[in-house]
């Protein structure tokens, strides 16, 4: 597995909450997250959400980037 770093906007608690709005099938210990550890979180989150790991990848970094706007 590659070494994949989260370009992310704003502080992880904000974006997490704001993936939790839009997910509310995901709970606190699927977005746990660990900096340098990025590709557990991803890995995770991708089987949860039935998308590749790049495009949670672009979904994390487009929250935590727009104050409101998120696509998918």
């Amino acid at each position: 597995m590659t070494n994949i770093q989260l370009n992310i906007g704003a502080s992880w608690e904000e974006v997490k909450e704001k993936i939790k709005e839009r997910n509310v099938q995901l709970t606190d210990e699927d977005l746990q997250y660990e900096p340098g550890k990025e590709d557990a979180l991803l890995q995770r989150l991708s089987a949860k959400m039935h998308r590749s790991v790049e495009e949670v990848k672009n979904y994390i970094e487009s929250i935590s980037h727009n104050n409101d706007a998120a696509a998918g």
